[in-house]
Formats: structure tokens, sequence, C-alpha cells
């Protein structure tokens, strides 16, 4: 008896086992048919993905969030660092002064969300418990340490992907990188590959007209660097805007490679061959103070003394305004060459790069800022510093 039932329960297991193995598997929903696939960020990292199925996204570490703006849909994110989040009393305010067109474009719905970290100069790593609170289903993170993001990526439970910005702005071919990156990352690829043609475009265009050029003016640049710690010393003998516009930079072989100070001693034995000088709207903070204490600080300056200095609007705050960057390399190559760019309006061309990159025409805003000195053009150095 004993043995019949085991033998009964032996074939019904058996034939179970069968109408299993034969049965056909279930029908997949469209979500599962979606290829996950494997990627190599800006820091070398493998990283696997599956584009276009992120709907609770953070950026975190300086100027990430601003790169997602260009390419993804920020209804997407859902949370922000507390330096793009207004309507916090806590938070770091060193920008607040100065234009930064994706803060700009959607400053209002950042003030609807939670912080996923507090952002800024100081904030030199992630800020893990923030981030586990926000419960993300991916990062984009501008963060450089591969062990960090590797550990951030386990601890968090979703991908990591890291950008870069590179050390040529607007023209840097990480950034365009970087860029597609996010858009593969985002099934959006069509739209960073545009935005990448449309800055490889507006390139053309300018070394088209200023290929021929033969008067070079001696122009010196100044105001560059990180907001706020930047002054008339801050400058670059490899300034990238200046390479595309053929403009003449009045510091040669002095060995700056990158954006850095030059010595007073030697701006004061440059002074006198400074046809044209234009300065970044980030310098003129602290050069007020300077002037101050000596205001004959640029008597010697050829371009002062002639009036031929111009403002460019600030083109690093929380990392490089990538579209003032290419707004700015238009307006010193019309500064400079004013009879090759008389069509070019500043305040329309301002509207159609912001417009390029975030859907929205800004210049009126961006110019409003206090920091911007009301937009673009020509200035009394002395009258600005003065007040």
């Amino acid at each position: 008896m004993k043995r019949r039932i085991f033998s009964f329960i032996m074939v019904l297991f058996l034939g179970v086992t069968l109408v299993s193995c034969n049965k056909k598997a279930p029908v997949k929903t469209p979500e599962d048919n979606i290829n996950e696939i494997e990627l190599t960020d800006m820091v070398n990292r493998k990283v696997s993905v599956k584009p276009g199925t992120y709907n609770k996204i953070i950026c975190i570490g300086a100027g990430a969030l601003r790169l997602y703006c260009y390419i993804g849909d920020v209804n997407n994110i859902c949370a922000v660092e507390d330096i793009d989040n207004i309507s916090l009393e806590k938070r770091p305010q060193m920008f607040d002064s100065v234009a930064r067109p994706y803060f700009i474009a959607h400053k209002d719905y950042f003030k609807t969300l939670s912080s996923c970290g507090v952002g800024g100069p100081q904030a030199q790593s992630a800020d893990l418990e923030k981030i586990l609170a926000c419960d993300p289903d991916l990062i984009i993170s501008e963060y450089e340490n591969k062990d960090d993001m590797d550990r951030l990526s386990s601890d968090v439970g979703c991908p990591v992907i890291t950008v870069k910005y590179g050390s040529k702005g607007v023209f840097d071919e990480r950034l365009h990188d970087s860029l597609k990156l996010i858009g593969k990352v985002l099934d959006k690829e069509n739209k960073a590959n545009e935005l990448v043609e449309y800055i490889n475009s507006e390139k053309s265009l300018i070394e088209n007209r200023v290929k021929n050029v033969e008067n070079r003016p001696s122009v010196y640049i100044c105001g560059l660097g990180n907001w706020g710690t930047t002054n008339h010393l801050q400058t670059a003998e490899n300034y990238e805007p200046f390479k595309v516009a053929n403009i003449k930079n009045v510091l040669n072989n002095t060995g700056l490679t990158a954006i850095g100070p030059i010595e007073e001693e030697k701006f004061v034995s440059i002074s006198g061959d400074i046809d044209i000088m234009i300065m970044d709207s980030a310098a003129i903070k602290n050069i007020k103070k300077l002037y101050k204490e000596n205001p004959n600080m640029f008597d010697s300056v050829k371009a002062v003394t002639e009036d031929n200095v111009y403002l460019q609007m600030a083109y690093n705050a929380y990392y490089t305004n990538v579209e003032i960057a290419l707004i700015n390399t238009w307006f010193n190559a019309k500064a400079v060459y004013p009879s090759l760019f008389t069509d070019i309006d500043m305040i329309e061309k301002t509207n159609e790069v912001t417009n390029k990159f975030l859907g929205k025409q800004l210049a009126e805003e961006i110019f409003a800022y206090p920091n911007s000195f009301s937009g673009y053009g020509k200035i009394d150095l002395k009258e600005i510093l003065s007040k």
C-alpha cells in the first residue's frame, strides 16, 4: 500500500514537472523588453543602465544639475541640492546675485523639492543620508572619485553616472561627451546630439567670420575663475573663446597654461599694450574693493584710458554656465571686430542660445541680475567701480 502511494506521488510529481517545463513563458511587458546596456561614464566606470526608464533622478556635485537640465525632463528630478533651492533659510548663497540660466529657468520647480545635499563649493562629497531619503532610481554626479561613486551606487541601489566639463568650457569634447552620455541614459540621444551639433555650428560660424582678419588688436581677458574669488589678475593665456574668435591675447609665453593669476608687476608691464580689455562680471565685486584702496590702479591701462573696456557675463558660477560661455564667445568677437558682427544683437543672440539649451528665452532675466550690470557692452570701468 505504501509502495503504491509512493509511486502515485512520484508519477504526479513528474507529471507536474513536465507540464511546468512545457509551459510557455509569460508575455513580457514593454518595460521588461527594455534592454539593459553597459555604458562607460566620464571617469571610466562601467555602469549598467536601462535607458529612458528613470523618473526619480537626483544630480549631485558642481554643475551636474545644469547639464541634466540641458537634456532631461526637469519634472523627473525628485530633489535638488540646497544651493538650488531658494525657499530654504540655511543654504549656500554665494551665487544668488549672479545669473545661472538653468536655475533661472527652473527655480520655481526647484523650490518644491526635497534636499539631496547642501551643494556648493564646500560640499566635497555626497550626502548619503539625504540621498537615501530621496530614494532615487538614477544619480548623475560630478564627483570624480570612482570608488566613492561605486560605493554610492551600491549603498543606494541605483546607477550613478559621472559627468565632466573639461577645461575648454563649452568647446571641450569632455563636455560634449557628457551631454551625449546623459542623452543615452535618458533615451534622449537625438536631443543631446542636436545640442552638441548646435555648439559646433556656432563655433564654425564665428571662426568663418574672423578667419581672414589682419588687424588684430591685443586683448586682455580678466575676471576668470571661480565666482567671488576672482579679480583683474585672474586671466588665461590659452583662453578658448579667444582662439575660436581669432583674438590676439596680450599674454604671450607667460607659462600660464590654465586660468590663474598673474603678478601685479606683470599686469603693469603689459598695461600699455592692452588695446581692448574684456572683463568678466564675476570680477567686479572684488575689484571694487581694490579700487577703493587704489583708485589709480588702472591709470596705465591703454584700454581704460581710451575707453575700450567691455563687460561679458559671468560664465563660471557653480561650474561653467555653458550657454553663457558660448554667448560670451560671440560677444568677444563682436567687441574686437565690430565691423564683422554688425548684424549680431546680443539680446537676440542670448535669447537664441538659452532657448536652444533650456527651451526659454532668458536674456531679460539674465541681464536683470545685480552682477550682470544690465548685460553685454562697453563700460566706463571707473564709473562702475566707484559706485
